[in-house]
């Protein structure tokens, strides 16, 4: 009889003790055997006889499906940091303080952080791309009714801005696992790498595009109007090219095999698992030191310019965009180069040690904490130095992104990666980029002694020393991760592993049963 032939008398084992683990503790027959899709060094095996890949989804379609998801990754980052680039405009347009300039940000990521849980819910169950498919279009004409927001009302921005977390909560919860359900280890970490260069990427084209759009159209609400229609262009290829991947086949283990559990027994069995929380801690450094950056960079070089007198004070529109335009090229190369380096100096690494992932996450934290330290102190000394000092900073920030994405994927079964998503993106963004704005935009307003150009430059910049601590307390994690990734991987690992039935007699015939069913 073959293995693959299904009996009527064949139960599926699926054990839960409320941990990461869902099948035996010990190997049992599994841990003896070589996972599917090791014979081939990647991927999972073909469907017996039809040449079709476990996921479903041919390797040409797999392949455009990263691409397109690359895409909407690339407009959801370049939309969010789109009003980076034209912070200042607005600030005069509105006539507000940097306070209430902050909450820009954190009224974004908030919203966003409360409904990823629910769509990590909806995601790890339901039809992923259609799910996303809404989500995109709901933000895409969010985004494009805040570009007609009326002088005077501030608080129609701030609203619109929440709103559009909605639609981005939609798809960064649900995307990393459509990756994760079409490759396996070498491969994932490559499509990963590509997902993940489209967030620094599109981060830097949010400011380049904002501050230029802006100052062509010689009003900051233009640069709201370009990611809309890009976001319906994205909406179209999700319906049209990517193909739903099963869950979990790519990894031995079908999702028909793999039972989905409560919300519940996600919760807890994750709240057990020491690496993803460990690793998660360390994201949120990585997100308020990001989030800080995001918002805040361009003014504060602005006003470091306005301060030493290398630029005349801006009294109309488009004052930052300079600034914007060079702070946005550094970030997309530093990306580039940031993400690339973190996921070779780790596979590099994997062949002598199974830590190498979080002890790499270490590293770039640790050696970006130094390098923005300098470029804060530097800024009203040296202009070449303080971009040297941003470039070398953001570069090894960059490292994680990639890394902290493929960590999550093999710590955690297939069944309950939407969900651990969705709570890596409410705890980084609830303790990283949804305060970090605002807080410090009030303590720059609670250390300003006066509104000269003195005060609105020192008192930023002292607050923004808090992103140098912050990322020292984040490699700090990162190092704690390592001491138990190699035994949470395992766990995972066993969880996916297939239980290797044996045949034992019953009426008069033979018939396949579980390993457990048979032992005392």
């Amino acid at each position: 009889m073959s293995r693959a032939e299904p009996t009527s008398d064949s139960t599926p084992l699926f054990l839960s003790d409320d941990s990461e683990v869902e099948g035996p503790e010990d190997g049992g027959g599994a841990s003896g055997r070589r996972r599917e899709g090791e014979g081939d060094g990647e991927e999972g095996e073909e469907r017996e006889g039809s040449g079709v890949p476990a996921s479903g989804v041919s390797d040409r379609r797999a392949l455009l499906t990263v691409l397109v998801l690359c895409f909407v990754n690339l407009l959801n980052y370049m939309d969010r940091f789109t009003v980076a680039g034209v912070l200042p405009d607005i600030e005069s347009y509105f006539v507000i303080n940097d306070e209430k300039s902050g909450l820009l940000q954190t009224v974004f990521i908030c919203s966003y952080m409360v409904l990823a849980p629910v769509f990590g819910y909806l995601g790890d169950r339901y039809n992923r791309r259609i799910i996303m498919s809404v989500g995109i279009t709901f933000w895409s004409l969010v985004t494009l009714g805040s570009s007609f927001t009326p002088k005077g009302h501030f608080w129609l921005l701030l609203l619109t801005r929440g709103l559009v977390g909605v639609g981005e909560a939609s798809y960064s919860t649900i995307a990393p696992t459509v990756i994760a359900d079409l490759y396996v280890k070498g491969k994932r970490t490559n499509m990963l790498s590509i997902f993940y260069f489209a967030i620094p990427v599109g981060s830097g084209l949010g400011y380049i595009v904002g501050s230029q759009v802006g100052r062509l159209g010689q009003d900051w609400h233009w640069a709201l109007r370009v990611t809309p229609g890009l976001g319906l262009l994205a909406v179209l290829l999700l319906l049209l090219v990517v193909q739903e991947p099963l869950r979990g086949a790519v990894e031995s283990r079908p999702e028909h095999q793999l039972e989905a559990t409560s919300w519940l027994t996600d919760l807890t069995a994750l709240s057990r698992n020491r690496s993803f929380v460990l690793s998660t801690l360390g994201f949120t450094a990585v997100a308020f030191v990001t989030g800080s950056l995001a918002l805040w960079a361009p003014t504060f070089l602005y006003r470091a310019a306005v301060f030493t007198g290398r630029q005349e004070p801006c009294r109309g529109a488009n004052c930052a965009a300079s600034e914007s335009l060079i702070f946005g090229a550094i970030t997309c190369v530093t990306g580039v180069l940031g993400v690339a380096s973190g996921v070779q100096v780790s596979r590099l690494l994997r062949s002598r040690t199974g830590r190498a992932d979080p002890l790499v996450c270490a590293a770039g934290l640790l050696l970006s904490a130094p390098f923005l330290y300098l470029t804060i102190v530097f800024a009203q000394t040296s202009v070449a130095a303080t971009y040297v000092f941003i470039f070398l900073g953001e570069t090894f920030l960059s490292m994680n992104w990639a890394i902290v994405a493929d960590i999550l994927l093999y710590v955690v079964v297939p069944t309950r990666r939407s969900t651990a998503e969705a709570l890596q993106i409410v705890f980084s963004h609830l303790l990283g980029d949804a305060g970090s704005p605002y807080l410090i935009g009030v303590v720059s307003d609670s250390l300003r002694r006066s509104d000269s150009y003195l005060w609105q430059f020192r008192s930023l910049q002292i607050s923004l020393l808090l992103c140098s601590f912050v990322a020292v307390v984040g490699g700090a994690f990162f190092l704690a991760t390592a001491l138990f990734i190699e035994e949470d991987r395992d766990r995972a690992d066993k969880a996916v592993l297939p239980e290797e039935p044996i045949v034992v007699p019953k009426s008069g015939r033979s018939t396949r049963v579980p390993v457990s069913s048979v032992l005392i």
